[in-house]
């Protein structure tokens, strides 16, 4: 495919999907797809508009698994009741944490789907990694996504922020995801674009851009 080559946003999206189904599986049954990048850079939405491309693949929200006193202290506790059981075919029983509350709340249910996408600060972590079929990094600039989260969550969560940029600075820079991603994916005020590859960290390789005015996330 040749680099900046367009296409309508449906088949653009509908060409990743498919690329992402054929993939081997990764663990056990599942492709589990990591969505990755900082914190504001859009994630959330890019998961949501690729589950649907997918047939409505889930989405497991690091978001649920991270706390306030561990917002990267979480990959055991995602190995033992995510991965495993994965891995092993059987359904994931896990506590998605609570952040009004600040506790662990009623069990949820995950089902080893075709594809499963991993949205989230540390999606492409050295611990995550073996289990990866793809690795997808959102390509917006630090401080973009973090003004975006700032603005997003509004004055009385500034505290958090404050936190959580010394948190997620001290996480990747011990364990970085974007050197290894396969996939860097840029959002614009008209969509879009992704370029995958042995080349997609050095920026060359091929890419397609999807239009439809996205909302920002």
């Amino acid at each position: 495919m040749e680099p900046h080559q367009s296409h309508p946003s449906l088949e653009s999206l509908e060409a990743l999907a498919r690329e992402l189904a054929a993939l081997p599986p990764s663990l056990g049954p599942v492709r589990l797809i990591g969505i990755d990048g900082h914190a504001g850079s859009g994630k959330s939405t890019f998961a949501g508009r690729l589950a649907g491309a997918l047939g409505g693949a889930p989405v497991l929200r690091l978001d649920d698994v991270a706390t306030h006193e561990e917002p990267f202290g979480w990959p055991g506790r995602l190995r033992s009741q995510v991965l495993e059981p994965l891995a092993a075919g059987r359904a994931a029983h896990w506590d998605p944490y609570d952040w009004v509350e600040r506790r662990f709340g009623p069990p949820r249910v995950l089902e080893p789907a075709p594809v499963l996408l991993v949205e989230g600060v540390g999606a492409g972590r050295r611990a995550l990694r073996p289990h990866l079929a793809r690795l997808l990094w959102m390509e917006t600039p630090r401080e973009q996504s973090w003004g975006r989260g700032r603005a997003r969550d509004g004055r009385e969560l500034s505290d958090f922020w404050d936190g959580w940029e010394r948190a997620e600075l001290a996480h990747f820079s011990d364990d970085p995801s974007r050197p290894f991603a396969d996939t860097l994916v840029r959002q614009s005020g008209t969509g879009y674009e992704w370029t995958s590859g042995a080349s997609a960290t050095s920026g060359t390789g091929a890419s397609v851009t999807e239009r439809d005015g996205l909302p920002q996330a």
